[in-house]
């Protein structure tokens, strides 16, 4: 079995009297992603913040790429990327300024600036200063700039909140193409589409405590209603129908509607990872 790109034991951290993390646990394999799913304010940020080496944790232990954080924390950062959803770019600087000096930063003598920038669409503004840029634009830049030193791990904190639909799925792309090279990607996020597109397990968190951690499937599956929800024009109206998979005459009754010229969808219900959410912490995910 191979050593895991980041293992998290019992950690802990509270902001004055305040909990903010309690006893969280987890690990992550290299090339897999976890999406940290739960409400604002449900420790993700701060959990996130430990791992990177900003904040030390109370008690626990954090182990990423066999090296204790925050003890080794140089040689850590050095072979992790970060990118927030606060923009902390240079905005008198150029698309392409902001990612060399970034790569000096980490020490490195040359780093390939058009092809990073051709990967998240900003080739053609290379030269631009940021300041002109959007804030989807931004965001892409920011997940360049995580790039820059082919990180073995990829931690990111809610990044493709508040974007356009365009600057989602190239940001959604990348995290996929950096997961299949081999990177291990932590994903913090409260859209429970995005964490269900994106990741191979999911750990939910509310009130500082991982609630469950498995795969979006499996959880879906769990808590899901097992039936074929069909829907039928009669005259002017649209009539829907729900038939449980578990009963004996659901093999005949969707046969006939196959045949029904008046059906419109035929599709199976199964539980969303909010509702699944809402099963275990009682509240839904943007609350």
């Amino acid at each position: 079995m191979s050593q895991p790109a980041i293992d998290v034991t019992d950690l802990t951290f509270a902001y004055g009297e305040k909990m903010a993390v309690d006893g969280v646990s987890f690990s992550l394999e290299p090339g897999e992603t976890l999406g940290l799913l739960g409400p604002n304010g449900a420790g993700k940020s701060t959990t996130i913040k430990m791992i990177i080496g900003q904040l030390r944790p109370r008690s626990g232990s954090i182990s990423i790429l066999g090296r204790k954080m925050p003890d080794d924390r140089d040689r850590i950062q050095a072979q992790m990327g970060v990118c927030f959803e606060e923009k902390n770019l240079y905005a008198a600087m150029s698309a392409a300024e902001n990612l060399r000096f970034f790569g000096r930063l980490f020490g490195l003598k040359s780093i390939d600036v058009d092809g990073l920038l051709d990967r998240v669409g900003l080739l053609d503004r290379r030269d631009d200063r940021v300041s002109s840029f959007s804030k989807g634009m931004r965001q892409r830049l920011m997940m360049a700039r995580a790039l820059v030193n082919t990180p073995n791990v990829l931690v990111l904190d809610e990044p493709t909140d508040g974007l356009d639909p365009v600057s989602a799925i190239a940001v959604r792309e990348l995290v996929r193409t950096e997961a299949a090279r081999g990177a291990a990607v932590l994903l913090t996020t409260h859209d429970m589409h995005e964490a269900d597109e994106l990741s191979d397990r999911v750990a939910f968190i509310n009130a500082g405590q991982i609630l469950v951690i498995n795969t979006p499937e499996s959880l879906k599956i769990q808590h899901g209603t097992r039936a074929v929800t069909l829907r039928r024009r009669t005259g002017a109206t649209v009539d829907e129908q729900i038939i449980s998979l578990a009963d004996p005459q659901t093999p005949g009754l969707v046969a006939a509607a196959l045949s029904d010229p008046d059906l419109l969808t035929m599709h199976t219900r199964e539980a969303t990872l909010e509702d699944v959410f809402v099963e275990y912490a009682g509240r839904g995910l943007a609350g």
